[in-house]
């Protein structure tokens, strides 16, 4: 056993009773320690298992030239995309991936778009002719996903003794990110070359290398779906490392930073990692995010003294520019709002 709790959550999609109200206090138990579980018994129409990864990850087989046209102006200059796009490959960091950031627009169209805000740009998408029926595909998973979310939001917050609306109307029209990924196997070599002595690790007494870096999770909460080739990990309060195992038709489960700071610390951002191994590993996470002008306060549960409120884009912004796929873009984003406190 991994250690990780599986929670069928089927109850959560239905009304009020008893198995929904240990569902509840099961999940508020996870969220505070570990910080980590796994959902299973999601409603049949949630697009899950391998076909529907296969389905989604289609966009790893587009020609350079098209992913070129997608990534961030951070690679290709003359790009217009900021935040959302592609992000290609950076050999000799800890963290060796490969993928595409989706905003909401791709769900619900340009009426999302805001052109002063690279947080809500639009985002690049392949043209239909290169990946037909994709963009559908993609559009629907982002949908279900962020029913499954806001699902798992009510249910945080009944088992806080919130009102089951209390987190809703920061996410209505939110800045959620669909995210795929590749983690190539990586070579001896590039591993040699990486420079930081930190890519290679010792679990269980054997000599491992980093896919990816030790980090949390920056804003509320993330649905990922894995393809089956391990090497998720999740740290514990007591600082070891427990596998988070793929589970076909389940999401792996945990929380970010800023959720963590408005529950005041009931809930736990969990640091994670990505072992390597000598497949590629594919991985979908869906994060949950709020609107760029949501402002985070303390809940009724704490004193309002306990941190300064602030935009939740602000502080997006600032957070995310310190991963590397986003470094050196600092100052593509002038905070909006009274960003007084950096949560690290």
């Amino acid at each position: 056993m991994s250690g990780i709790p599986v929670i069928d959550i089927g109850s959560l999609f239905q009304t009020r009773s008893p198995e929904r109200e240990a569902t509840d206090a099961a999940i508020a138990r996870a969220a505070g320690d570990p910080g980590f579980l796994i959902v299973t018994g999601l409603p049949a129409d949630v697009p899950l298992g391998p076909v529907a990864r296969a389905a989604l990850l289609r966009i790893f087989t587009l020609a350079p030239e098209a992913r070129r046209a997608l990534n961030r102006r951070k690679f290709t200059p003359d790009n217009p995309n900021v935040y959302r796009g592609w992000f290609p490959l950076q050999p000799g960091n800890l963290t060796a991936k490969e993928g595409i950031d989706l905003g909401a627009d791709l769900a619900y169209g340009a009426a999302l778009v805001c052109a002063d805000d690279p947080l809500r740009e639009a985002t690049p998408l392949p043209l239909e002719s290169q990946l037909p029926g994709w963009r559908a595909t993609a559009a629907a998973y982002y949908r279900s996903m962020e029913r499954v979310a806001a699902t798992l939001m009510r249910s945080i917050a009944r088992g806080l003794g919130l009102p089951e609306p209390y987190f809703a109307a920061a996410f209505r029209e939110g800045l959620s990110t669909l995210r795929l990924l590749r983690y190539p196997a990586r070579a001896q070599q590039e591993l040699a070359a990486c420079g930081d002595e930190r890519v290679f690790v010792t679990h269980d007494g054997v000599r491992r290398h980093l896919t990816g870096a030790p980090h949390t999770d920056s804003g509320f909460l993330t649905l990922l779906a894995q393809d089956g080739v391990a090497g998720l990990q999740a740290c514990t309060r007591d600082g070891r490392w427990l596998d988070v195992p793929p589970t076909e038709h389940g999401l792996a489960v945990n929380f970010g930073a800023v959720l963590e700071r408005w529950c005041g610390g009931r809930i736990q951002a969990t640091p994670h990692r990505v072992l390597g191994t000598d497949a590629e590993r594919f991985s979908i996470p869906f994060f949950y995010e709020a609107r760029a002008d949501a402002v985070i306060a303390p809940t009724p549960l704490d004193a309002a003294t306990l941190f300064e409120p602030f935009l939740f884009g602000d502080y997006l912004w600032d957070r995310i520019t310190q991963f590397v796929e986003f470094r050196g873009m600092e100052g593509q984003r002038r905070p909006v709002g009274s960003y007084l406190q950096r949560l690290s």
